[in-house]
């Protein structure tokens, strides 16, 4: 039961992180998905100055930081990760993360799946900020979903 209370607590304090994210000015953040067989890897752009949340992880994955410095709350412990630095991801996970300077993470997922949508499904707990303006929310996620970009890695025979 624990556990699970310190869980609910975590999510309200990074809902009420993303309340306050949300009065600033929205920043782009460009994903980059890729898939190769049987996997799919998201990349993801911070630039320095950014303060986000992330969404909170199904599964256990690897994550690859390969460029910058950053300040990461995972709701057990704050660190500095500076980049190069390869980690693992546990379930359950949600992070608070202040961008030092300009910051690739790449997260590394086992699916067959191509569909964004239906990998998101798969690997991100559905959640609901309910303090956080709906409005404001899609605002934001639209100004990202424009900067996407697809790669499928072709096999060279």
């Amino acid at each position: 039961m624990e556990i699970k209370e310190k869980e609910v607590s975590i999510n309200k304090l990074m809902d009420q992180a993303e309340c306050i994210i949300s009065t600033g000015t929205p920043v782009e953040m460009p994903l980059t998905h890729r898939f190769t067989d049987g996997m799919y890897i998201r990349e993801i752009f911070m630039p320095a100055g950014s303060i986000l949340t992330s969404k909170i992880h199904k599964t256990n994955h690897p994550f690859v930081v390969s460029k910058g410095k950053c300040i990461v709350y995972d709701g057990n412990k704050l660190e500095t990760i500076t980049a190069p630095h390869t980690g693992i991801t546990e379930p359950n996970t949600r992070r608070l993360l202040y961008i030092e300077e300009d910051t690739i993470w790449t997260t590394i997922h086992v699916t067959k799946k191509t569909n964004v949508d239906e990998i998101e499904k798969d690997i991100i707990q559905e959640h609901n900020n309910g303090m956080l303006d709906k409005e404001l929310f899609t605002k934001f996620n639209k100004i990202n979903s424009k900067n996407h970009k697809y790669i499928k890695e072709e096999r060279i025979s």
